[in-house]
């Protein structure tokens, strides 16, 4: 039993910290030189992502994967991930090639990812929801070797693929007919479909050195010039991130004067319903490697359906969902919440959006004996970097949480002090999970990464407890439900049609996505545009989350200050007042 809220917390965070990263603990710290920089990292954590896919043997028989009518097991899925390892060591896959992954939360997506992950390859994972010239340029950038994507990305990149020099195969996923393209290769060819897994005989891993500092994925970021930035991940971002939160759940025990469990093979599965792409860090880091380490369930939608959802929970005993807050808000609010039996559910977690301090109060209603969660963290840091859990959430429910024992977060002022607590600053993190910097743009890396500390552009401010708050973002960005939307991207998006003379992009507020692009336009004398006009222009040339869902018009020049900047908080206001 938890104590009783008057008694909480009994004991501070730093006391925790000490208490389970202490010598002879599996939480144990310790300090080590990585790429010149002394950090704190986890003495116990595996030394790469092979080792987790190792580890999973133990799990055998388990279900791993649900999707739809497909129950894959460990062993069925780790086969396909062999045989498929072997299959690109075949297409001359070496150690530092790109191999690009481009679909949907698919069983195959696992796959490719541990079969790349085998051969030593840098695994690349490109947002799905990207149009036909933003995936070309995530292989060009990349300099992707091989590329593994499902039916509808195949579509959306063929004809993109003469572009890409270094692409020199296609595996296809899902693909029932033979392709007409001779660079292109049905995945069912290789690994069979996924009903047909557990029949395989697995392959021999590969013999590749992989180092806890090799890089390992490299995962796209969108950039301030509108062009993404791939976040060059390794072996230990990853594994720390999984410690983290392992240690952020320690943490709760402790913060409650209870003792952590230690791990029970003989008890229930957990399982985790998959709310977000896998091409993200989350979807990735949090939640897929875990799962692999720890012999969880995953349960992918082919998209997310809350109606669905809410069967899916009581039939597969869901026992964590979350991944952004959209997420745990239909769910709350869903007018049929109560003819599901959703007793399993032990854990809801989401970070990626602004979170309204009330939906902590609302789980708490739907879920009394849930502890529910929060954080914060960027592709930069291999998802989460902060976290706020059980008594801590609630007592602080505008807070993303502290750093894991490993991190270490400060606010900075633009001449370089660090500020006290409750001044407003950028927020500074460093620790094990730091990626080393961008793919091939070396100018980017040093403005952002300076000794270890990554500059998050995000305005911020620490109690003196050590919470964080995210205040506002230094950087000209919204994001929409987990998804990262830089403003000047939509604006050159707007500025391309031939009627629009002055263009601003702002986020208004929404319940459950945090915010929404929407755009304040001025147009050129005589010139004739409409919102839907405009809308569908936006769309052609950017993927479907970055198009604003209401744009305004102005008939004059669009407020600046003295330097020429369009001052958007006055929009923001104007906005809401034309919006109504």
């Amino acid at each position: 039993m938890s104590a009783p809220a008057s008694t909480f917390p009994a004991m501070s965070i730093a006391d925790a910290h000490e208490l389970m990263t202490g010598p002879g603990s599996p939480l144990e710290i310790e300090e080590r030189d990585i790429r010149g920089v002394r950090t704190r990292t986890w003495k116990n954590a595996p030394e790469s992502l092979r080792v987790v896919f190792e580890a999973s043997a133990a799990f055998a028989e388990r279900t791993y994967v649900v999707y739809e009518g497909e129950r894959i097991t460990f062993t069925a899925h780790n086969a396909a991930a062999t045989v498929l390892a072997a299959q690109l060591i075949a297409d001359g896959v070496r150690k530092g090639d790109r191999v690009a992954i481009v679909m949907r939360n698919f069983p195959e997506w696992s796959v490719a990812f541990w079969a790349a992950v085998l051969c030593g390859a840098i695994v690349t994972p490109l947002n799905a929801w990207w149009t036909g010239p933003e995936l070309e340029y995530g292989l060009q950038d990349s300099g992707t070797k091989i590329a593994i994507v499902d039916a509808e990305r195949w579509e959306r990149v063929r004809e993109h693929i003469d572009a890409c020099p270094e692409l020199k195969k296609v595996y296809v996923a899902r693909e029932a007919d033979d392709i007409a393209d001779p660079r292109a290769t049905r995945l069912d060819d290789i690994i069979g479909a996924a009903g047909q897994w557990a029949s395989l005989a697995p392959k021999p891993l590969p013999t590749v050195a992989l180092d806890a500092d090799d890089d390992v994925t490299i995962f796209y970021t969108s950039g301030t010039t509108g062009k993404p930035k791939g976040a060059v991940i390794t072996h230990r971002n990853i594994v720390s991130n999984v410690f983290n939160a392992l240690s952020a759940q320690a943490r709760s025990f402790l913060r409650r004067g209870e003792m952590p469990p230690m791990p029970d093979p003989a008890a229930p599965q957990k399982a985790t319903l998959v709310s977000v792409p896998l091409f993200h860090a989350t979807g990735c880091f949090a939640v897929m490697v875990p799962a692999m380490l720890s012999g969880g369930k995953l349960i992918f939608q082919r998209r997310w359906d809350v109606d669905q959802a809410l069967a899916i929970m009581e039939r597969e005993k869901v026992t964590n969902f979350g991944g952004v807050p959209t997420i745990a808000w239909q769910v709350v609010e869903h007018p049929r919440f109560d003819e599901f039996d959703l007793s399993s559910v032990e854990g809801v977690s989401y970070g990626g959006a602004p979170a309204a301090p009330e939906l902590v109060k609302r789980i708490k209603e739907r879920f009394p004996k849930v502890q529910p969660g929060q954080g914060w963290g960027m592709t930069e840091t291999s998802a989460t970097a902060v976290s706020n859990f059980a008594e801590d959430y609630v007592r602080k429910p505008a807070s993303c949480g502290v750093p894991a024992p490993s991190g270490e977060a400060k606010i900075v002022a633009p001449d370089g002090k660090v500020l006290p607590p409750n001044e407003v600053g950028e927020l500074w993190y460093k620790g094990p999970i730091v990626v080393r910097g961008y793919w091939n743009k070396p100018q980017a890396t040093a403005e952002t990464f300076v000794e270890g500390w990554v500059k998050t552009g995000d305005l911020a401010k620490i109690d003196e407890e050590g919470f964080v708050y995210i205040v506002d973002r230094a950087k000209d960005m919204l994001i929409r439900g987990g998804e990262n939307i830089y403003c000047v991207e939509v604006e050159n998006a707007l500025y391309d049609h031939p009627a629009v003379m002055d263009a601003a992009v702002i986020g208004i507020p929404h319940k459950t996505l945090g915010e929404e692009p929407a755009a304040v336009v001025t147009l050129k004398p005589g010139m004739s545009a409409d919102e839907a006009e405009l809308r569908h222009f936006v769309a052609q040339r950017l993927a479907a989350f970055k198009v604003p869902v209401k744009i305004s018009f102005w008939h004059e020049t669009l407020p600046r200050n003295p330097n020429g900047k369009i001052m958007k908080r006055d929009l923001k206001d104007a906005f809401a007042k034309a919006s109504v």
